[in-house]
């Protein structure tokens, strides 16, 4: 039964209305006790939608806000940082390193990317001398990216454990059991500025439409620019915005969980636009993803492991536009359907100023 969705109010984005979608909002103290109607809750934004907010005002998530926080006052100054320094290391791996802007596909035909990205990975984090570039290695920075990692790492366990509860999975079949902290895995801290388009140069715009790799995404922006695509089939169902709450994470089922789940939850259809041309935009994602040789089957029916479906999707999102036309949905949707067109994003022009936004009630 496709899910049922409140008239969503709409906001003024590009001279049109565009919608702004609703999302369940989850306890994270509750999940945590194993509340049996939040586990309920949880369960069904899973199998119904693919995202969620998760509430982390509690005593018990408050940590997570804080360590969220610090974390953003460190990759502000990482990124206000010359490039030489800031590519140090180059991207080490497609989990790992630095990424400038225009790495990718843009959000607009015929664009790349304008947002530069610095991951650092669960497994590289707890080495004794970690590859991170210097100008935020020094103690205090690495307590910071430790905290934040393990706080996430912590929070997408509680989930993973209340949706296992919740579909009465047992041993090795529950979620958790393969995503075992001392097991190799490609799960990231990725932190992301997209840059105003005057400084991130001509036709670099925004994060293509995809789903996520991961099992479960952890993100945190209080800034505009995130849409998602609702699934199911209640008549046109266009992107639109999802509004950033306070004390909120957001949170999307990725690829891999869906596949685990032997296709019964959804993954969600996402993208970033340059909500306002002129700002500096800032987004922590935890992705957390399973153990390297975990096997599940994906959306083409082949057996795989989630190593080799992280190297194969990273790869399409770096092929050139052609190519990924050429590919099969399955790769960047990971095999979700969709209902709807797209609105074109136009490219914002060199010398944009902030744009008014007015939030009204659908009609």
């Amino acid at each position: 039964m496709a899910p049922v969705i409140d008239p969503p109010q709409t906001i003024e984005w590009m001279g049109k209305n565009v919608p702004v979608w609703s999302m369940q909002t989850i306890n994270y103290g509750l999940l945590l006790s194993q509340d049996p109607g939040e586990v309920d809750k949880v369960v069904n934004a899973c199998l119904e939608d693919g995202y969620f907010y998760l509430d982390l005002q509690g005593i018990d998530g408050r940590r997570m806000l804080a360590d969220q926080q610090e974390t953003l006052r460190l990759m502000k100054r990482f990124f206000d940082s010359p490039i030489e320094a800031k590519n140090e290391f180059g991207l080490i791996s497609s989990h790992l390193g630095y990424e400038p802007v225009g790495s990718r596909t843009g959000v607009a035909a015929g664009t790349k990317d304008g947002y530069e990205m610095l991951k650092v990975s669960r497994d590289e984090i707890q080495r004794d001398s970690p590859k991170i570039p210097a100008p935020v290695k020094n103690s205090g920075d690495l307590q910071i990216l430790e905290n934040a990692i393990g706080s996430c790492n912590t929070v997408t366990k509680v989930i993973l454990s209340a949706l296992s509860t919740g579909l009465h999975l047992t041993g090795a079949g529950r979620f958790e059991n393969s995503h075992r902290n001392e097991r190799p895995s490609t799960t990231t801290l990725s932190m992301m500025h997209y840059l105003p388009s005057e400084l991130a140069g001509q036709n670099r715009i925004g994060h293509q439409k995809h789903t996520d790799i991961s099992t479960l995404t952890l993100l945190f922006s209080e800034q505009w620019g995130l849409q998602i695509r609702p699934p199911g089939s209640c008549g046109a169902r266009e992107m639109g915005f999802v509004a950033p709450k306070p004390g909120c994470a957001f949170v999307h089922v990725g690829d891999s969980l869906r596949f685990a789940s032997g296709m019964k939850f959804q993954s969600c259809i996402h993208r970033v636009v340059p909500f306002d041309p002129a700002e500096h935009r800032y987004s922590i994602a935890y992705f957390l993803r399973a153990e390297d040789d975990t096997m599940f089957i994906d959306s083409e029916g082949r057996a795989i492991t989630a190593g080799q479906w992280h190297d194969e999707k990273f790869k399409a999102f770096t092929d050139p536009e052609l190519w990924q036309a050429m590919a099969p949905k399955s790769m960047i949707l990971g095999g979700m359907e969709e209902d709807g067109e797209d609105e074109p994003v136009p490219a914002p022009a060199m010398d944009a100023t902030s744009q008014s936004t007015v939030l009204v009630e659908a009609q």
